[in-house]
C-alpha cells in the first residue's frame, strides 16, 4: 500500500484510509528519518481510531497506553533513546507486541530482532516538495 500526505489539512483522511486497510494486523513498525513525520501520523491515527488522550511521542517513557473509541488499548512505543536490547526486555516488550492490542513502533531499527514475525513495516518518506509519502511491506 503506498499512501501520500500533500498537507497536514490531509493527515486524517489519509490516517482513516490506513486503518481502512489494517485488517487483522496489530503491530506497525514505523520508519522514517527524524522529522519525517511517524509521530504526527500516528496522533492522526489514534484521533480516527477514537483515542481522547493526548497523543505524543513516548521519547522518554518509552511507551504510552491510549484507549481507542471502545475502550480497546493502544500502544505507542518509542526506541530512540534504547541503548542495549536489554532495556526492551526490562519492561516485557512481549506482553505488549503479543497482546492482540495495537502497537505502533517508532524507531524499531534498535528492537528489530524482537518484533513478531507479522509486523506491519510502515515507511515515511519526505519528498522535495514538503508531501510525505507512506509506504507499507508485509501487508497490502
Amino acid at each position: 500500500m503506498q499512501l501520500k500526505i500533500n498537507n497536514l489539512f490531509e493527515i486524517n483522511i489519509v490516517a482513516k484510509q490506513f486503518i481502512d486497510r489494517i485488517g487483522n494486523e496489530k503491530v506497525f513498525a514505523f520508519y522514517g528519518s527524524m522529522g519525517a513525520g511517524k509521530t504526527t501520523f500516528i496522533k492522526a491515527v489514534c484521533e480516527e481510531l477514537g483515542v481522547q488522550e493526548t497523543v505524543s511521542s513516548p521519547t522518554f517513557a518509552i511507551i504510552n497506553e491510549y484507549k481507542d473509541g471502545e475502550g480497546n488499548s493502544i500502544y505507542h512505543f518509542d526506541f530512540y533513546r534504547i541503548h542495549k536490547l536489554e532495556e526492551a526486555f526490562d519492561f516485557g516488550y512481549e506482553d505488549y507486541f503479543y497482546s492482540g492490542n495495537l502497537c505502533f513502533i517508532e524507531w524499531p531499527e534498535l528492537v528489530e530482532s524482537l518484533l513478531p514475525e507479522n509486523t506491519v513495516k510502515v515507511y515515511i518518506a519526505e519528498t522535495e516538495n514538503g508531501t510525505r509519502t507512506i509506504e507499507t511491506k508485509n501487508f497490502d
